[in-house]
């Protein structure tokens, strides 16, 4: 039996990417909420890298089983 992480890894970047963006785009408005991050958004900006990041996560998971059932 193989055990593969990329799953539920990807799951879990994925959906908290997308918390992170929410959260962003809420508090976007606030700028006395970014003054310690010199300005900038930076749960828009996390949110965007792990969503990406989970997103090829997932991209791998799907490539790798769709190699297992072509053998």
């Amino acid at each position: 039996m193989k055990l593969d992480i990329k799953l539920p890894i990807g799951l879990i970047f994925t959906v908290l990417g997308v918390i992170f963006i929410i959260y962003g785009f809420f508090t976007a408005s606030d700028a006395a909420f970014y003054e310690k991050a010199l300005g900038y958004n930076v749960n828009l900006f996390t949110g965007i890298v792990m969503l990406v990041f989970g997103g090829f996560m997932l991209f791998l998971a799907w490539k790798d089983k769709k190699k297992a059932t072509d053998n």
